[in-house]
């Protein structure tokens, strides 16, 4: 009796499972929000991904360890972006992908509302661990004003240091990073920028360049990875994904899935 009952158990469980995964994953997904995915579980469950980003801050505690020796004329700072650098927004992306659905203003707002985003490996140690040595960090996103609280919530849970207003520069009438990055070299030396995408580090990744000159200025810029920019792996999002698709923010799941199937290298 006691057996048939485990089996009679087991058979709802999966039942239950089957249709929890019904009301949220869309059996017809598009190339592109499979592949979001995919990114997502990656981010969420390799340890190549763990050990990519340990691998990063580990360059930047050398940095670090090598800059204070030499601070120069002004105190040392580190600018860093927050998504997918300091905190892992992984749970939003694979939402939305699992419904077949893009990123929007509204559902992203409704996500950083929460501030219980993860943090991204290695993140806090490395932060905390350059703080102690007298460095200053300078957080820079193109989070919106509206998100100022969340955002300060959010990092403050784990106690990151200079997470507060003074530190924190938000979005305002672009989303170059540019001038905000001079505005911090005005009171301090910029030892390390540490961000996901490349425009995190680097004028010349800004007004949405094709993927040819992309990848033009990355190989101009080559010595400065892993010495004065470091770089974070994020397969989710980012400007890789917008020159794909020319930075036409209006397509259709369709129209995106061609434009991958036209550009993507596979064995005939």
């Amino acid at each position: 009796m006691k057996k048939s009952y485990s089996y009679l158990l087991s058979g709802l469980l999966l039942f239950s499972a089957c249709s929890s995964v019904k009301k949220t994953a869309n059996p017809n997904t598009s190339i592109t929000n499979d592949g979001k995915i995919w990114a997502s579980l990656w981010q969420q469950r390799a340890a190549e991904y763990k050990a990519l980003c340990f691998q990063a801050y580990n360059v930047a505690k050398l940095r670090v360890d090598e800059g204070i020796k030499n601070p120069g004329d002004k105190p040392l700072a580190i600018v860093t972006d927050i998504d997918e650098t300091v905190l892992d927004n992984s749970p939003y992306d694979a939402h939305r992908a699992l419904q077949n659905l893009d990123y929007s203003d509204a559902t992203w707002k409704q996500w950083t509302d929460k501030a219980l985003a993860d943090t991204v490996p290695g993140a806090p140690a490395f932060f905390k661990y350059a703080a102690s040595k007298g460095i200053t960090i300078f957080y820079i996103t193109n989070r919106n004003e509206n998100e100022r609280a969340s955002t300060l919530k959010n990092l403050q849970l784990y106690g990151l240091p200079n997470a507060d207003d003074e530190h924190l520069q938000l979005k305002t009438t672009s989303s170059s990073k540019e001038a905000r990055r001079l505005n911090v070299l005005k009171t301090h030396n910029i030892l390390l920028l540490c961000g996901d995408n490349l425009p995190d580090f680097d004028l010349l990744y800004d007004s949405h360049p094709p993927e040819e000159s992309r990848t033009a200025t990355t190989q101009k810029l080559q010595a400065e990875f892993g010495k004065r920019y470091i770089v974070i792996p994020n397969p989710s999002y980012g400007d890789f994904e917008g020159a794909l698709f020319r930075f036409n923010y209006k397509l259709s799941p369709a129209q995106k899935d061609s434009v991958i199937r036209a550009k993507i290298k596979a064995d005939q």
